[in-house]
């Protein structure tokens, strides 16, 4: 697999896409950080990271609107592939659906939203949006 991170994120369009309940996706740091994010930005309900194998899995439980079961995480989208980086400067950090979304950024302080990246006045790579 050459970019894991897509992967990540194809996996939970996959299983929003087909309605599950929970997904399960092989860990790293970058991709808890990431889950971590969503989950504080309230795009899952919940997530648990077990430490199995040789580099353990991360359960992720999707987040759905008890009434009319739409999905919390309408889009997901890989921003910057290793075949094409994207990297913003601290004046140039994107705003998704103008603010609505989020766009998570790996900086040189750790993985973060762009509105965290914004008020610590540093740029990075952005990862992906989500909305």
């Amino acid at each position: 697999m050459t970019d894991p991170i897509a992967d990540y994120l194809t996996r939970i369009r996959n299983a929003v896409m087909a309605g599950h309940k929970v997904v399960d996706i092989p860990a790293s740091s970058v991709k808890k950080n990431i889950t971590r994010i969503l989950f504080e930005k309230g795009y899952i309900l919940n997530y648990k990271f077990e430490e199995e194998g040789p580099q353990g899995n991360i359960k992720i439980a999707l987040k759905y609107n008890p009434e009319t079961k739409t999905p919390a995480i309408k889009h997901i989208q890989r921003i910057s592939r290793p075949g094409l980086r994207k990297y913003v400067d601290k004046d140039h950090l994107p705003r998704v659906l103008n603010g609505l979304g989020v766009a998570i950024l790996s900086t040189s302080q750790g993985v973060m939203t762009d509105k965290e990246a914004r008020s610590l006045n540093i740029g990075g790579e952005v990862l992906c949006y989500v909305y």
